[in-house]
């Protein structure tokens, strides 16, 4: 499709996509809770001539463009958003500020499904000349385990047609409007959730002998696995082990039966998490014999570490470079966050790039998961513009 003509198109059809986001934005659902935006996502597929099925993993949606979906052996481009929103009470005064009390969009997924949505629409128009069957994935609960993702890759999501690559991006507001990052290789970590609960012997405070403190049994266990991960861990593996929550209901003079302790494990090499779970478990048994008490560890498994096909990026970052301008296209750093968008990278060849919203001069620059984050509407325009010239490339 002509550069022109493609951002032409974009323009013409960014105050509806816009009002999209803004719906959405007002109404936010939990993940594999999305029902209504599924519905809202397929109502103007469906006002478009979108082929696509609703429910795919109970609620999310696979739309087909240019192609077959009952050819089991043709290939086509993936191209994903995600529909689930955040426990966050917002704190913005706009005119779409979220109407579901203590819920946000507040990781930017309605810009992602308005921009695929945008993007859809203008595929359609145009499929005649797409070089390529387009499937296009709105995927149910990215920011809660086991991640939409995994289950839209047991409901088949990468057959019927088969998904030769797939593509997303993400907001990013601490870049600005008008510029994009991508990052060849590894660019996300795995994450695990940390659930240990610690059982003691509670009872007064001033007759330490006679209990078993849950509270120290807890201590000991933190500075035991943080100072092997320390040892342990190879030098050129990035890895976080954060602890976040040590609950215990005692007082001064009450040492309680027990305590709660929450965390995360992240890191960027299988070999590395395997062993790293072993350690907090022979650790949780040795803290647990030399005081007599139990510490019961649960680690819930979580997503793998998210690794851009290194031919892939290169080629979208001259894609892009020749769409936008070299000085729009960045280098990202790693980072230790995570990604459900992973999970796919584990099966095929991905991409997984990061999309401008920030504005400085208006203010916009809270981080993603922060009561006040919000983007610039413009960002919608390049976020389609990047995604129909992903589809319309040779």
């Amino acid at each position: 499709m002509n550069p022109d003509k493609l951002k032409l198109s974009v323009s013409e059809l960014f105050d509806e996509v816009r009002s999209w986001r803004e719906h959405m934005h007002r109404h936010p659902e939990p993940s594999f809770q999305e029902k209504n935006t599924m519905l809202f996502v397929s109502e103007i597929l469906s006002r478009y001539g979108i082929e696509h099925e609703t429910n795919v993993a109970e609620t999310g949606v696979v739309a087909w463009i240019g192609a077959d979906h009952h050819t089991k052996d043709q290939n086509c481009i993936g191209l994903r958003a995600d529909l689930d929103a955040l426990p966050i009470q917002e704190e913005n005064v706009v005119p779409y500020k979220s109407e579901v009390d203590g819920w946000m969009h507040a990781c930017g997924h309605d810009v992602h499904t308005s921009i695929l949505l945008g993007s859809a629409v203008i595929l359609q128009a145009n499929r005649n000349d797409l070089p390529h069957p387009i499937k296009l994935i709105f995927q149910p609960g990215e920011e809660m385990n086991p991640g939409g993702a995994s289950l839209m890759m047991k409901a088949g999501v990468l057959q019927h047609p088969s998904v030769e690559k797939m593509y997303a991006l993400h907001v990013f507001p601490e870049m600005e409007v008008g510029n994009i990052g991508l990052r060849p290789g590894l660019y996300m970590a795995s994450s695990d959730e940390l659930h240990v609960t610690i059982k003691g012997v509670g009872g007064h405070g001033a007759l330490p002998e006679k209990c078993v403190n849950p509270i120290e049994m807890g201590a000991l266990w933190m500075s035991r696995v943080k100072t092997r991960f320390i040892e342990e861990c190879p030098t050129a593996v990035p890895h976080v082990l954060t602890f976040g929550r040590f609950e215990a209901l005692g007082s001064t003079n009450v040492i309680p039966s027990e305590a709660q302790i929450k965390g995360t494990f992240r890191t960027m090499d299988e070999i590395w998490r395997a062993k790293a779970y072993t350690i907090l478990e022979d650790e949780a048994s040795a803290v647990s014999m030399l005081f007599g008490g139990q510490i019961d560890l649960q680690i819930s498994k979580g997503y793998p570490f998210l690794k851009n096909d290194e031919v892939l990026t290169s080629e979208l970052k001259s894609l892009f470079e020749s769409v936008f301008g070299e000085d729009q296209i960045h280098h990202l750093d790693l980072r230790m966050t995570a990604e459900d968008f992973a999970f796919y990278s584990q099966e095929i060849p991905v991409c997984f790039f990061r999309l401008g919203v920030g504005n400085k001069e208006q203010g916009i620059t809270y981080a993603v998961h922060h009561p006040r984050f919000n983007i610039d509407s413009d960002a919608l325009k390049m976020g389609m513009i990047a995604m129909c010239s992903i589809a319309f490339n040779k």
